[in-house]
């Protein structure tokens, strides 16, 4: 079988230190007694290896045709398994059926996009275990009132639980990227819905993030403030400071004030 050139346009850094990619298979738990795992961007299957190791009901998915004609010659048990697909625009509930867990060393050039899908399939997906550029990892796992804190550590907070696990340096990459690695992990926590209108929530942490030097009153003026929010001394804060619980009180209070 001939190996799998990385292609600059996928954004693709083949990971070759064995030792790092069985410690990230070992890093997926089963949350919630999940035995699927869907794996994105496998490559030439290096992480691959090890989740077959680990017994996982495994899936694929891989937009570069020449990694998945590999992966089909070195796993062809797996069979339609190895789905050749664009992650982000493909419908996996039909092919999951069910609860699933994601694995993978994201891409770096859509890594937040994979995450906001995954926040839309949020009831499905129970764990993420998944390597991407460190400071987008360290983004995701960061508590309020830290200049890391934005938009995608709000909204995967508020639906899981996340630990940031160990970096990675590029030399274990074909081709080394510029910059160093992060390994994170999310968990599904309890959260079913949100106390307030999700959508409203979601448009306040992005607005509200969209001027994070602002206090929230001005980041916000575009919702449109009544002249009674206006005076809340939550909106003298800026976006960072705000964790999940208090971004569901500001959102409850917005909506609030439009009906009264």
């Amino acid at each position: 079988m001939e190996k799998v050139k990385p292609k600059k346009h996928l954004g693709q850094h083949f990971l070759t230190d064995l030792g790092i990619a069985e410690k990230i298979a070992k890093a997926v738990t089963g949350h919630l007694g999940v035995r699927k795992v869907l794996e994105i961007g496998p490559g030439m299957g290096v992480l691959t290896d090890f989740l077959l190791k680990e017994h996982w009901d495994l899936y694929l998915v891989d937009i570069d045709t020449e990694s998945i004609q590999y992966l089909h010659q070195k796993y062809p048990m797996l069979g339609d398994k190895i789905i050749e697909a664009d992650y982000l625009k493909k419908d996996f509930a039909p092919i999951m059926g069910g609860p699933y867990a994601v694995a993978g060393n994201f891409p770096y050039n859509i890594s937040s996009q994979i995450f906001f899908k995954i926040l839309e399939e949020r009831n499905s997906v129970t764990e993420v275990v998944c390597m991407l550029q460190k400071e987008v990892a360290q983004r995701i796992a960061s508590p309020k009132g830290n200049k890391d804190y934005g938009i995608l550590s709000v909204l995967l907070q508020a639906y899981y639980d996340i630990e940031y696990l160990f970096t990675v340096p590029p030399g274990v990459f074909n081709p080394p990227p510029k910059v160093n690695s992060g390994v994170i992990r999310l968990k599904r926590n309890q959260v079913v819905n949100l106390d307030c209108d999700e959508k409203l929530f979601f448009r306040v942490v992005k607005q509200g993030f969209g001027m994070r030097r602002k206090t929230l009153r001005n980041s916000l003026k575009p919702l449109g403030l009544s002249d009674a929010l206006k005076g809340d001394t939550i909106l003298d804060k800026r976006a960072e400071q705000l964790d999940v619980q208090e971004f569901v009180i500001l959102t409850k209070k917005l909506q609030e004030s439009w009906n009264r």
